[in-house]
């Protein structure tokens, strides 16, 4: 789901470096997780794809969490005139029946969030945790924050009159079940059954739950970016962030990674188109698609704040969402 963006220098400069040492120019191609130079061969730079390629498709969507994935575009092949597509106008109908994400409030939504997902999947937690580096601290300080967030998401979709919110929620996306067990995990040995009344929200954990709240009474239509933003991110990357999770730590089958668990979801990539469509079939007016795609850009925030704390900059957290 996940295409990795390359930038090199230009086409001056690559010339200017022929002339001058007889090679390609030694021009610097980035992309996420790895450099690759001009100076190595086609299968040198397919070798260091390969080697990446998990961590690559994973983080489409986030850390110990996967934010919902961008689409990327195919372009379509031209006919014997240059101006004119081999494509009609059913062809795209069809193309757009298949993948829901091309069009409509999903297209919005993965198009207006390309950077927050960019800035999301650069924090260090992020980084680390697909490193397999991270360790059952701060896994457990996420799952917390994860626990107050998702209680307060269930509850307003619960007791929300939206019925837009409504139509887009599913007993199978629903994670607070899931999350209560690995919380279970954690913290039973350690503070007893009722370990719920004694754990507290960090600040920037106290921040996304305030809004969600906030919303919920104010604009509840807004709570659909946060359904698309935490359940799609966790469904697209659930089952190998888990397994993830399990290696790096040392967990048992299940233990701690219940979260990453969707029962009754048999196909993933089935679901998720499923509920894409349902997406672009709600009836919303323009203002309100656009403030769902600014409040998806919120969200990201709000979880960036939640790693950032994480990794021990509360201060620094407390500026993404000033």
């Amino acid at each position: 789901h996940f295409g990795f963006c390359i930038w090199s220098r230009s086409r001056t400069d690559r010339r200017k470096g022929r002339q001058a040492g007889g090679r390609r120019g030694g021009a610097t191609w980035l992309c996420p997780s790895l450099i690759i130079t001009e100076q190595m061969s086609c299968h040198g730079i397919m070798a260091v794809m390969r080697a990446t390629a998990s961590m690559l498709l994973v983080l489409s969507p986030s850390g110990a969490f996967a934010f919902a994935p961008v689409a990327r575009t195919r372009s379509r092949p031209l006919a014997s005139g240059p101006l004119f597509s081999t494509a009609t106008d059913t062809d795209a109908s069809i193309e757009t029946e298949k993948n829901p994400r091309l069009s409509g409030l999903a297209l919005m939504l993965d198009d207006g969030t390309r950077k927050s997902h960019s800035i999301a999947e650069n924090t260090q937690f992020v980084t680390g945790f697909f490193a397999g580096l991270a360790d059952r601290d701060s896994y457990r300080s996420l799952m917390t924050s994860l626990f107050f967030v998702y209680e307060a998401m269930e509850i307003c979709m619960d007791t929300t009159n939206e019925e837009r919110v409504k139509l887009l929620d599913s007993p199978q996306l629903r994670r607070l079940p899931s999350i209560r067990k690995d919380m279970d995990f954690f913290y039973a040995e350690e503070l007893g059954s009722d370990w719920d009344k004694k754990i507290e929200p960090s600040q920037a954990s106290k921040q996304y739950v305030a809004r969600i709240q906030e919303i919920s009474e104010t604009k509840p239509h807004l709570l659909i970016a946060h359904q698309y933003t935490r359940y799609l991110g966790d469904l697209f990357g659930g089952q190998m962030m888990g397994g993830m999770a399990a290696r790096s730590l040392d967990l048992n089958d299940g233990e701690g990674t219940e979260f990453y668990r969707f029962e009754g979801i048999e196909s993933t990539s089935a679901f998720i188109t499923e509920w894409y469509k349902d997406l672009n079939k709600l009836d919303l007016t323009e203002k309100q698609k656009e403030e769902i795609v600014d409040e998806a850009n919120l969200v990201f925030a709000l979880n960036i704040a939640i790693f950032q704390e994480i990794e021990g900059s509360p201060i620094k957290a407390m500026f993404t969402l000033a």
